[in-house]
């Protein structure tokens, strides 16, 4: 009978660990909560049968029954380094640059998550968890196994017949933040004070005495680095990380790879714009050299790696509450829902509003009209609700209503197939038409200046304009009968009006508003095929060749030049006399004279406007920023320059002009 149990037990804790990695690694469990329950109960039953079977590596075993007496001192056999930071993308492209110079400018790089949380590192001994402990000082930390062991998504025992015979992994404890919504609520319930953030919670969780309690507070680790290491297979970083995961660890997800300095620091703005989709708080960009060899020939300063660099940005947190909740919808018809909240102060400005960005989201973080939210503003990115305060909210408080009908046009709302946000599909509604004219108006598209917010309110509203073609078929006499328009400026409009025929088709690529089509994706396309014509005639599988066009922009782009709305607009605008080519220049003088220097433009200029003094640096093989540092070359200054120029001479940055500028092009 003891023979069966054994190979029962066995059975039962191959099945729970593989569930576990399931859930908690691959992110795609196959039982429910309840079978896995089950699965855990009968386990317990048969070593509660059989107290000589029972093994510490055992999913039963997680939870000690008894406090330990105090947190044990542990030496890092390897130190926990600190890591160097930077604060703008002159700062990361710099440390790039100086960290290829040591390998003739050739380097694969790594991009992940900063976790917000309490750094931890787990050691392993031919597979099992032997000790969990602390960052400390970097030299000394605490012992925390106790707790670690609590955490399901930690093995007690590697998913592997041929571990490591020595695996130290380095990670990230946090809370998420639906879990620390609900722990919290629970401190209310309880007549308790109330946890302030998730990591301050973690870090206290992770010392404390009694695993019993950090068991109840839903810890997990991300694992994101290695310490003393024997029997590694992996020797580079994306490796590395698909081996832990093998496993039963969970890496740091969203990890992705690069090979030029450029490319990452591309990827790390567009990742901070996602940052709102994640259930856990992220204070940074983490940055590393992918290849194993090349960290250990960099080696370390004192207190950081050489190796690998933090690409941060200022974070604040208010407490306000949601007022309202509407929709707004923009130019491809997304419908926005967007908080209006009672103002709060918020890194130095005041915040009235935070766009809640799509159904799902309001969905999964609950948001309801009349709740106490935590409102979150991280370097240049708008503020966005990080969670509801639900401890706060008042009874009977209603779930919100995500609008079936556009609030517009009144036209039925469709979700994207396979995505999340929802859109109003029809082309005419009057919302998405001032959109795509504002747009289509902007410096970045046809720059027509003079056509404002205001001034595309009237004339949609009036019926003037219906589509891109009519602003070609304004003219004065139409214009001053507008509310607030001379006969002066309605002069200039149709003069900028006329002006933007010939701004060639990247601009006019840009400026329809097609799906996924911005202005690198645009430049992208109009460079590969010159000619509208030739981009028409493409098929998705051709555009798909173009670099950077994968195959959601073809289609998306196939869609539009092929459909009916866009067939009908690209018609229009060929008929008002557009110019739908674009200048191939590839005379000797643009190249890489600029050798990448770093140039911030400020101040009113008389000779360009700020997109083209953009375009002819970077043509010329420059850099451009929107901020002054150390790392600046030159500061291009025009009329009334303001607190940039200050700061350049404070810093000793040259101070050029526009005139100084052509000249460094010239020649």
């Amino acid at each position: 009978m003891a023979v069966k149990d054994e190979q029962q037990i066995e059975k039962l804790r191959d099945e729970i660990r593989l569930h576990d990695r399931k859930y908690y690694v691959e992110h795609s469990p196959v039982i429910s909560d309840l079978e896995y329950d089950r699965l855990m109960n009968q386990l317990k039953k048969l070593e509660a049968d059989n107290p000589e079977l029972v093994t510490p590596d055992s999913p039963t075993q997680r939870v000690g029954e008894q406090p330990v007496g105090y947190l044990e001192n542990v030496e890092h056999t390897v130190p926990m380094l600190s890591i160097e930071n930077s604060y703008s993308r002159e700062e990361l492209i710099d440390f790039g640059k100086k960290t290829e110079a040591n390998f003739e400018g050739k380097c694969e790089w790594v991009v992940e998550l900063k976790i917000d949380g309490a750094a931890a590192t787990v050691i392993y001994h031919n597979g099992h968890l032997v000790r969990a402990v602390t960052r400390g000082n970097g030299t000394v930390g605490d012992d925390v196994t106790h707790n670690v062991r609590t955490m399901p998504d930690v093995p007690l025992r590697l998913a592997s017949d041929n571990p490591p015979e020595v695996l130290e992994v380095r990670g990230e404890v946090y809370v998420t933040n639906s879990d620390f919504v609900q722990i919290n609520l629970k401190q209310a319930e309880a007549g308790l004070d109330e946890y302030k953030n998730t990591r301050n919670f973690a870090a206290g969780t992770l010392r404390l005495l009694d695993p019993r309690i950090a068991a109840e507070r839903k810890l997990r680790l991300f694992s994101h680095g290695t310490g003393l290491c024997e029997g590694l297979q992996s020797d580079n970083h994306m490796d590395f990380l698909a081996e832990i995961g093998s496993y039963g660890l969970v890496p740091t997800p969203l990890v992705r790879k690069f090979d030029s300095i450029e490319k990452v620091a591309d990827h790390c703005d567009q990742l901070v714009e996602q940052l709102h989709e994640l259930d856990f708080e992220v204070d940074g960009l983490v940055i590393k050299l992918n290849d194993f060899a090349r960290r250990e020939e960099l080696g370390a300063r004192s207190k950081s790696p050489r190796w690998v660099i933090a690409y941060k940005w200022e974070k604040y947190e208010a407490i306000t509450s949601v007022n309202s909740i509407s929709v707004q919808v923009g130019k491809t018809g997304a419908v926005t829902p967007v908080a209006n909240l009672e103002p709060v102060e918020l890194a130095g400005t005041t915040v009235s509003r935070a766009s809640l960005h799509n159904a799902e989201e309001i969905e999964r973080k609950d948001i309801r009209v009349g709740d106490t939210v935590v409102v979150e503003k991280a370097g240049k990115i708008i503020p966005h609700v990080v969670r509801v305060e639900l401890q706060h909210r008042k009874k009977g408080t209603a779930e919100y209503q995500f609008p079936t009908h556009c609030p517009e046009c009144d036209s039925r709302l469709v979700k994207d197939e396979g995505g999340v946000y929802i859109r109003c599909t029809n082309h005419s509604c009057p919302a998405q038409l001032k959109e795509r004219v504002r747009y289509y108006a902007g410096r970045s598209a046809m720059d027509i200046q003079g056509l404002g917010t205001k001034l595309v309110e009237q004339l949609v509203n009036s019926g003037l304009v219906k589509g891109y073609g009519d602003l070609y078929r304004l003219t004065v006499e139409k214009l001053v009968e507008l509310e607030r328009v001379g006969e002066g400026s309605a002069t200039n409009l149709v003069n900028a009006i006329s002006a933007s025929k010939s701004q060639g088709l990247a601009r006019l690529l840009n400026a329809l508003s097609i799906r996924h089509v911005g202005t690198t994706v645009a430049q992208k396309l109009a460079q590969h095929y010159v000619t509208l014509e030739k981009l028409r005639s493409a098929s998705v599988e051709d555009m798909e060749s173009v670099e950077e066009i994968g195959d959601i922009i073809a289609e998306s782009v196939f869609e539009f030049v092929n459909g009916e709305y866009g067939s009908e607009t690209l018609d229009d605008l060929i008929a008002c006399g557009l110019k739908t080519e674009e200048d191939v220049d590839d005379s000797a003088a643009e190249g890489d004279s600029l050798d990448g220097v770093s140039f911030v433009v400020t101040g009113t200029l008389a000779k360009f406007t700020r997109d083209e003094i953009h375009d002819l640096i970077r043509k010329h093989g420059g850099k451009t920023s929107s901020s002054v540092s150390k790392k600046t070359g030159y500061l291009i200054a025009g009329e009334k320059a303001g607190s940039k120029l200050a700061k350049a001479e404070k810093l000793g940055v040259k101070v050029i002009s526009e005139d100084e500028f052509q000249s460094m092009i010239a020649g």
